[in-house]
């Protein structure tokens, strides 16, 4: 793990349908009141994400994006302490409410729960 960066490189990115589906048919879970969050182990030895925010959730492009945003960069500043995972975000309609440090503190917590959660499968 001491290859990574500390910035988001594509190959860090969930991108083709296939890649989401995978993460799709059998997850690892982890809910709160703002995001739900997809986990499976992965073969390429490091984690990726995937953002899933749906319009039908968040309405306007520009709350999407700073949900985005600091998805991200939660993600950014975790991935050293990730095993090798694939995670796809899903964001709940009270994200849009919520200020960009309660949501960091929400994704912090859920590291840690998928981390522990998917060492053991």
């Amino acid at each position: 793990m001491t290859g990574l960066s500390q910035g988001f490189p594509p190959q860090l990115r969930l991108k083709k349908a296939a890649e989401f589906k995978k993460v799709f048919t059998n997850p690892v879970k982890s809910t709160d009141r703002y995001f739900t969050l997809l986990a499976t182990p992965s073969d390429f030895g490091r984690p990726r994400i995937g953002l899933a925010i749906a319009k039908k959730m968040i309405r306007k492009a520009v709350h999407r994006n700073v949900i985005k945003r600091t998805v991200r960069e939660s993600f950014r500043l975790q991935q050293q302490t990730m095993g090798s995972i694939d995670i796809v975000v899903l964001a709940r309609k009270e994200a849009l409410d919520a200020q960009p440090e309660t949501l960091r503190k929400s994704l912090e917590k859920h590291w840690l729960k998928l981390v522990s959660k998917c060492a053991s499968c």
